[in-house]
């Protein structure tokens, strides 16, 4: 069983900076800005060898008019809902606020365990300079309450010693934490990629079937890495939508780099990721961009052409078009599956677990050598490489005998007589033979050459 604990409050209370505290990395976006976290952030925490959830949320608003703090507020409820323990964060340095109050007998409906946390007591003289703040804290009538900095982690520690106490009141075992953490980091993850507004967001609450992460038509809504546990017919998997990926010229505040960072930090621990392009607009040269990034740290990819359904299968000149448009850009890699889906209407989304697992399995494929070597060799012995011709030498290129090296994602050396003369246009065509010959679908791959 798997406890859950949700940080909620008003904005700019240090929610984000405690949630980044208690899981050990800085995971959610922490800026003086309010309303930078919008979605729901998972990360465990481990203390005193119990592990546990915990949630992150987005700052509570009392009358929310615009649409997307309803969505935040709706967001709230959820991790409120699904939480064992609630960490009801104020600011000893503003004080007590009508929205602290609104707030208050909003969470006490819902019958769970709160944590009164007063935050930013940063040093000995909060408490003097704001004593009449702090005991009006005592009015909300809380039982257990506590004094913490979250940015320097004093008072965090007993905080954290108490959470333990209720989860033993609860008779929650390590050795079943231990063993669902464990299971947790063998799923393999799977990064929902692209620019801004191309329906990643939308293709995640598609696969849940609910709104598991806020949607709306501007741009830049989802400003973190979200992941969550997904499992489709025994196919389970870590699913993580991220923000979207601009132009480094169009990137103008800080809150964009910061989303941009953890985009490249995702997509390195990533095993597969969904490369998101917009029907309606095509392939252009961001997508390219975003492609070769996910090439340079050699990860497997499948291409979804979202909005299809704008054109669905009524025209099949126009789908075949984008195919081979697609693969002439991305070539050599050019056996990287390419689907056409719907995220809004599901159409097509079917698809796209199933063969991401495929993939991961074909990333997985040992070649032996002698039987990498009696398809390779003919090829190359029909096809050589370009001869060496200058004034020293004038002599043929020759490949006698390649392998596959182990290694996490396939690697190839092939032994030559002057590997240093070999063209960057014949290790292209190598690779694609091998992509050709032993059906390496979505996986990126690295060719060396070595002196015989």
């Amino acid at each position: 069983m798997n406890y859950i604990v949700s940080i909620i409050g008003r904005p700019n209370v240090g929610k984000s900076t405690l949630f980044n505290r208690f899981i050990g990395e800085k995971k959610a976006i922490v800026h003086e800005i309010s309303g930078v976290t919008r979605d729901r952030i998972y990360g465990y925490s481990e203390w005193n060898g119990f592990v546990f959830s915990v949630i992150d949320t987005g700052g509570f608003s009392l009358k929310p008019n615009q649409f997307i703090e309803k969505k935040i507020n709706d967001q709230i409820f959820l991790s409120i809902k699904e939480s064992d323990v609630v960490l009801f964060l104020v600011d000893i340095k503003v004080g007590l606020v009508n929205l602290d109050l609104e707030i208050t007998h909003f969470i006490r409906k819902y019958n769970k365990i709160i944590f009164l946390v007063v935050n930013k007591v940063d040093n000995h003289n909060s408490r003097k300079y704001t004593c009449h703040s702090h005991t009006d804290f005592f009015y909300l009538g809380f039982v257990r309450y506590y004094y913490i900095s979250a940015l320097n982690g004093s008072g965090t520690g007993e905080l954290l010693d108490n959470l333990v106490d209720i989860f033993q009141k609860k008779k929650l075992l390590y050795e079943q934490q231990n063993k669902y953490l464990t299971k947790r980091i063998s799923y393999p993850k799977i990064s929902i990629i692209g620019r801004p507004n191309v329906g990643k967001s939308t293709l995640l609450n598609s696969f849940f079937e609910r709104e598991q992460n806020i949607v709306t038509k501007n741009s830049g809504t989802t400003r973190d890495c979200l992941d969550i546990i997904y499992n489709d017919i025994g196919h389970e998997c870590i699913l993580v939508d991220t923000p979207g990926m601009r132009k480094k010229s169009n990137i103008t505040e800080n809150l964009e780099f910061y989303s941009t960072t953890r985009v490249l930090k995702t997509i390195q621990y990533t095993d597969v990721c969904l490369l998101m392009v917009d029907a309606l607009i095509g392939w252009d040269r961001q997508d390219m961009n975003i492609f070769k990034i996910i090439e340079r740290y050699h990860k497997c990819v499948i291409i979804l052409i979202n909005k299809w359904d704008c054109f669905y299968e009524k025209n099949w000149f126009i789908k075949k078009q984008f195919e081979f448009l697609i693969r002439k850009k991305i070539y050599p890699f050019s056996n990287v599956p390419i689907i056409f889906i719907s995220a809004k209407n599901k159409y097509g989304i079917q698809k796209i677990i199933p063969i991401a697992f495929q993939i991961i399995r074909s990333k997985e494929k040992k070649l032996k050598t002698n039987i990498l070597n009696k398809i390779m060799l003919p090829i190359f012995k029909k096809h050589p490489p370009t001869p060496v011709k200058n004034n020293k030498l004038n002599k043929l290129i020759t490949i006698k005998y390649c392998t596959q090296l182990p290694s996490y994602s396939p690697k190839f050396i092939f032994f030559s007589n002057f590997p240093q003369h070999i063209k960057k246009s014949y290790k292209k065509f190598i690779e694609h033979q091998i992509r050709y010959h032993f059906d390496f679908i979505g996986v990126p791959m690295k060719i060396h050459f070595r002196k015989k």
